[in-house]
């Protein structure tokens, strides 16, 4: 993780755009660089929760700050706070009449609000009216390859995608030729490829993912926790990449648990 610049006033355009810069925070996370890491774990749980990355919200303005320091060399690519890290992003909503209000936190502390429309409900086969829908495996993987599309796949990707498909299809193993099949043949042809843009990224892999599979389900908390420790168990630092498959997946079990919660009233 990249420490932060010490402040030169005759120099300012080499300090990076913190947290306090751009949103009313406290403490130690004001201070605190944006990084690309939290910008992109923002972005996913946005789009989880919302359908689409909204304007001027947190994602959108954490991805235009990150994307400043990054450019200038402030942060690295992968870079996230620790504060991110340790106590992580929330984008959670309230139901009111026609509307979804809509708050967003970063380690603890709020840094957007906003409302959006209220679905139309959705009828299920059993007849509870719905808020939207559940969402499954497959729109899982979809959204880890719209926010990591550029991301050359990796054998602890391919491990989460593998996980993510057997708890999808309920089957042993993993179809033959399928989509866990062409991650694991993507993730081995990029140890052999020196340039990274050469390399075949997750966006490559997971595109229509949905679609690719030979059965989906709705994500339920056991099938991220079988997703986390894949990808997990594959990874040097044995922890989830932030914006990865394993986590898209968590945060659309969170998403389901939301939705059945409230359905339940």
């Amino acid at each position: 993780m990249s420490q932060q610049q010490p402040r030169r006033p005759s120099a300012e355009l080499e300090e990076p755009i913190k947290y306090g810069d751009v949103f009313p925070v406290q403490g130690d996370l004001a201070g605190e660089p944006v990084r690309p890491g939290d910008a992109n774990i923002m972005q996913q749980a946005e789009n989880i929760i919302t359908g689409r990355t909204q304007k001027g919200g947190a994602a959108s303005v954490m991805q235009s700050a990150s994307g400043h320091n990054e450019r200038a060399g402030l942060v690295g690519h992968d870079d996230i706070t620790r504060d991110t890290a340790d106590r992580g992003v929330s984008v959670t909503e309230i139901q009111t009449e026609g509307r979804r209000i809509v708050c967003e936190g970063v380690a603890g502390q709020t840094v957007s609000q906003f409302s959006v429309p209220e679905p139309v409900p959705v009828t299920s086969p059993l007849g509870a009216s719905m808020a939207t829908e559940m969402v499954t495996v497959g729109e899982a993987l979809e959204g880890a390859g719209i926010v990591q599309g550029d991301k050359p796949v990796e054998l602890s990707d391919a491990a989460a995608i593998q996980a993510a498909e057997v708890r999808a299809t309920g089957k042993k193993m993993a179809a033959p030729g399928g989509l866990a099949a062409a991650a694991q043949s993507a993730a081995d042809i990029n140890l052999t490829i020196a340039r990274e843009e050469d390399k075949i990224t997750i966006g490559d892999v997971l595109a229509n993912a949905t679609g690719r599979l030979a059965a989906d389900k709705e994500v339920t908390r056991e099938d991220a926790y079988g997703v986390v420790g894949a990808e997990m168990r594959n990874r040097p630092d044995l922890k989830a990449a932030p914006g990865g498959v394993a986590e898209s997946v968590s945060l659309a079990a969170q998403l389901n648990e939301s939705i059945a919660k409230y359905a339940s009233k």
